[in-house]
């Protein structure tokens, strides 16, 4: 397998199964965590690899080592690998994605912008999901006729607080998950609800078009549920671990124990509560972004830079949402093309940095 973002816990866990399946890695692409990416080069022995900077290339490990995107993409062209895990965080895991299919190439996904910015334009015949929430509907999903589908949220780092006290929220205190250990990026996502956002749009594209729907479940113990037509609902039960959506991305066949089987004796019970505005205000714009869900690429562009802006301090908490929004209003816009979608996220990017 190709595994972009090895050293992120997707690509941590990826290594872990690939080892359990006895599975090759021929190529690794990773960030910063040189230390870490040394370890699994040691034992992986991948062909190429692949890193951000070029100042950290004399630290690796390795005899094949180039850095940049250009050089991701290449390496995807180069292989022979059929298999490409994109654990990538962000908006620069589109191309990747996009080059892997157009080598025909199957795409197990973690990167939820994929098909966020540019879900219009991507084959997703070819790709297996590997976010537990998506994972969970489709091995529910049947032949009978579906309602609706139901995917569920932590609540993130505030589901507790005081609404009061949002506004002063730090990054640290965004940092702080209830249910999961996951990067920066997305334990902001999880604290603003734009991350599930970001998965009911995911679940449209992937399951088409239908009513999508989530809700906060406290535990992490249930992932998906689907409403059937005839009254009855399904639940997707299983451990906090994203080792068993990847290892069916790996293995389609699955024959083998992955995690140990939730105890419902153990845990006695389950709370479930609706996701609300005052709460997390990006949920205002769910059902529109559903009907129009091209426009996810403004709402991904527009939530990358606020982010950034909230990392160096310059917004507060909640004004993430309501920088989102706001470019979510400005921006009618449709991309009528794979061109557009990087002529939108450019155009949005600068909106945000510059007149916000």
């Amino acid at each position: 397998m190709i595994l972009l973002g090895s050293t992120g816990s997707i690509g941590v866990n990826t290594l872990e199964v690939a080892k359990k399946f006895s599975m090759g890695v021929e190529v690794l692409v990773a960030g910063n965590n040189i230390e870490l990416l040394n370890k699994q080069i040691k034992e992986h022995n991948p062909k190429k690899v692949v890193i951000a900077n070029k100042d950290d290339i004399h630290k690796v490990n390795h005899s094949s080592v180039t850095c940049g995107q250009e050089a991701i993409l290449r390496a995807i062209e180069e292989s022979s690998s059929e298999l490409v895990v994109n654990a990538l965080v962000g908006f620069l895991g589109l191309r990747p994605t996009l080059t892997s299919l157009a080598c025909g190439k199957k795409v197990a996904l973690a990167n939820k912008e994929s098909l966020v910015a540019c879900g219009a334009f991507i084959d997703t015949s070819r790709i297996q999901p590997i976010d537990s929430e998506h994972f969970g509907l489709w091995y529910l999903m049947q032949s009978r006729p579906i309602e609706k589908m139901i995917i569920t949220a932590s609540g993130g780092a505030f589901r507790d607080w005081d609404i009061a006290k949002l506004q002063n929220a730090t990054l640290a205190d965004t940092q702080k998950h209830p249910n999961w250990s996951m990067g920066q990026k997305i334990t902001i996502d999880s604290a603003t609800m734009v991350n599930k956002i970001f998965e009911l749009l995911e679940a449209r594209w992937l399951f088409g078009e239908g009513r999508y729907d989530a809700i906060i479940e406290t535990k992490s113990l249930i992932h998906a549920l689907i409403d059937f037509k005839d009254g009855s609902t399904t639940a997707h039960f299983a451990n906090a671990s994203m080792q068993l959506p990847i290892a069916f991305a790996l293995d389609c066949k699955m024959s083998e124990n992955i995690l140990q089987h939730v105890d419902l004796l153990k845990v006695g019970s389950l709370e479930f509560r609706e996701i609300t505005q005052d709460r997390y205000p990006i949920w205002r714009i769910k059902e529109e972004l559903l009907k129009n869900p091209a426009k996810g690429v403004v709402v991904n562009a527009a939530n990358e830079a606020a982010i950034e802006k909230f990392i160096a301090k310059e917004i507060g908490f909640m004004d993430i949402a309501k920088i989102v929004i706001g470019a979510y209003e400005k921006f009618d816009i449709l991309p009528k093309n794979v061109d557009d979608v990087f002529a939108v996220d450019e155009e949005v990017r600068d909106f945000v940095k510059n007149e916000i």
